[in-house]
């Protein structure tokens, strides 16, 4: 047995099970565009976001970001690693120190004005203020904030791929019902026909018809060329190919949205970006902190220790080094000014994004409760043109009635179930793009 999915003019799909050899029958009288639909599945709303999220190349900057936070993190505690330095030196003095007395019978010779040195000095931190832990801090709260930051950028990707989304099957509804139409057409092309056998219609009443069933072929083609780009924009978001005859599977509407809270990532990427102002102020303190550290200097030179002796000769001085530098004080308070002007940016930002999901809330909140309101009365208008347009047909039998003023019920009944289906599709689209606003 199989499946084969049919839509009447209502709109309101249903399933029938049938033969194998009725499908093929049935199928057989369907447009290739048509039948294309039953050889390839379905896909939904929700792979296409996951398949756009894994395919855009900016989902590979998480590895980047996490890669660079470990290079930064290994070099900051290669602080605690000790230090080598080498330096050189050779000067010329003006004048050197001289012993004040004369020894008899002893030549002392005085230092020479030209002097030389080589010095390989090892410094070991012991205590550098909280240094090297504050600069750990800072390089995980920026990690932090780029991270939110793709995060929120990716998010943007959700809206996108629900327009495009939501566009094909707009579009869709307009080709079924252009579908429909164009079978209507064909059937008042008959029935005109055998009214002109019968003296009933002229001739121009037929080419009325087919004037009209032009444009609607006409249509059709401007509404496939339409959805083919759209079906490419959705391959190249996704990566994944697109056939003409892929069907998207409708969303089940969620008629009762709740709107608790706003969770969208924008707000977790100010919190990363709160964060690091804290840390750059703790930050602060540790400019203020003294210097502990061990130090082990050898070095080669002309003079050396001995300052009596001419010549080159090596030496090492070992020891504690203490360091406090003060001159952090005379900024520490514009410092402290610059974070809080910056911590008062944020906070504003905050307030002006929440301010604006807001109103796009309630204003979408309202769309979806509009659309809801005219579906109410899209039915009983479907139906009223229905017999309108039956009406119209029994009167252009009877000789009351032309044949254009038929055509115009019967296009005003089309537009009718075109408007039905418009807002099926612009209740899905309201509905999620309220989502997307709240991130609920």
């Amino acid at each position: 047995m199989g499946v084969c999915r049919h839509t009447d003019f209502d709109t309101s799909p249903y399933f029938f099970y049938v033969g194998i050899e009725q499908i093929e029958h049935y199928c057989k009288q369907l447009e290739p565009a048509l039948f294309a639909l039953l050889m390839y599945g379905q896909i939904t709303l929700e792979e296409c976001q996951r398949k756009t999220r894994e395919n855009y190349p900016l989902v590979r900057q998480y590895g980047l970001i996490e890669k660079t936070k470990e290079y930064n993190l290994a070099n900051a505690s290669k602080g605690y690693l000790p230090q080598f330095t080498l330096s050189g030196k050779a000067s010329w003095q003006s004048e050197v120190t001289e012993l004040p007395v004369q020894v008899p019978g002893v030549d002392i010779k005085g230092l020479p004005k030209d002097q030389y040195q080589v010095m390989l000095e090892l410094k070991q931190n012991i205590w550098d203020g909280g240094e090297i832990r504050s600069r750990k801090e800072q390089v995980k709260a920026s990690s932090d904030v780029d991270r939110e930051k793709l995060n929120v950028d990716m998010y943007a990707l959700t809206e996108r791929v629900n327009q495009v989304y939501f566009g094909i099957l707009l579009l869709d509804e307009q080709l079924r019902q252009n579908q429909l139409f164009l079978e209507d057409l064909e059937r008042t092309h008959k029935q005109i026909s055998s009214y002109i056998e019968n003296g009933i219609a002229s001739q121009s009443d037929l080419d009325a018809v087919s004037v009209e069933q032009l444009n609607t072929r006409q249509k059709r083609i401007e509404l496939t060329s339409s959805r083919q780009a759209y079906l490419s924009m959705l391959a190249l978001l996704t990566g994944e190919e697109m056939p003409a005859g892929i069907s998207l599977q409708k969303p089940v509407p969620e008629w009762d949205i709740p709107v608790i809270a706003n969770n969208r990532p924008e707000l977790i990427w100010f919190d990363a970006q709160n964060g690091r102002l804290q840390v750059q102020e703790e930050a602060l303190k540790t400019q203020l902190m003294p210097r502990f550290g061990l130090f082990v200097q050898g070095t080669y030179g002309n003079p050396g220790l001995n300052m009596l002796k001419n010549e080159f000769s090596p030496y090492y001085v070992a020891g504690v080094r203490l360091s406090w530098n003060f001159g952090s004080l005379y900024t520490l308070r514009n410092d402290r000014r610059v974070i809080a002007a910056n911590r008062q940016l944020l906070d504003s930002n905050r307030d002006v994004f929440l301010f604006n999901t807001r109103l796009q809330a309630t204003q979408q909140g309202s769309a979806v409760e509009s659309v809801r309101r005219q579906m109410a009365d899209d039915d009983e208008i479907i139906r009223l043109r229905t017999s309108i347009r039956k009406a119209s047909e029994a009167k252009v039998v009877n000789g009351t009635m032309t044949v254009t003023d038929m055509l115009r019920d019967m296009t005003s009944e089309n537009l009718a179930r075109q408007t039905k289906a418009l807002h099926e599709v612009q209740l899905l689209m309201n509905m999620y793009q309220l989502k997307y606003t709240t991130n609920n």
